[in-house]
């Protein structure tokens, strides 16, 4: 669903959760965004969304996720993995079994615009960071995530 910054600032609140909502299913956070309403311009709902999420938001997160060269993944994962093409898809099958070892969740990435191969070296990158360093990582991943996503629900 796509709306205008207009009809986001003056839909019922049940529409705009809901659209806040597949951006970033954290209830603080869509509360957050909501409570700001009206914004002047995007920008200043794009700042809104960048907000940082605790530890346990960020499970929450990452627990809705899918793997990064997931092919089931459906709604904004699929469009936003589109540059893991079958190749890499098959090198993350190993490299996200090691890292969900590792850490104990699904590797969390904002992928849209970027190759197969810079996600699996950033994978491989992060595997050297201790498990609350990769958690404040990924937090700031699926925030990165979900303002680009409210970026595209919502346009001028």
């Amino acid at each position: 669903m796509t709306v205008t910054l207009a009809e986001f600032n003056t839909a019922p609140a049940d529409e705009a959760r809901d659209l806040l909502t597949a951006c970033l299913d954290v209830p603080r956070w869509v509360d957050a965004v909501l409570a700001g309403r009206p914004y002047p311009d995007l920008a200043a709902l794009t700042a809104a969304a960048r907000r940082t999420l605790t530890a346990d938001e960020t499970r929450r997160a990452i627990a809705a996720h899918p793997r990064i060269g997931d092919r089931s993944a459906g709604g904004w994962s699929r469009a936003e993995q589109s540059g893991v093409d079958d190749d890499a898809a098959a090198q993350f099958r190993a490299a996200n079994a090691e890292y969900e070892e590792r850490f104990g969740h699904v590797f969390l990435v904002r992928a849209s615009g970027r190759s197969g191969e810079e996600l699996l070296a950033n994978l491989r990158e992060r595997m050297h960071h201790d498990p609350d360093t990769e958690l404040a990582v990924a937090g700031r991943e699926i925030g990165e995530t979900a303002a680009q996503r409210l970026d595209k629900a919502v346009t001028a």
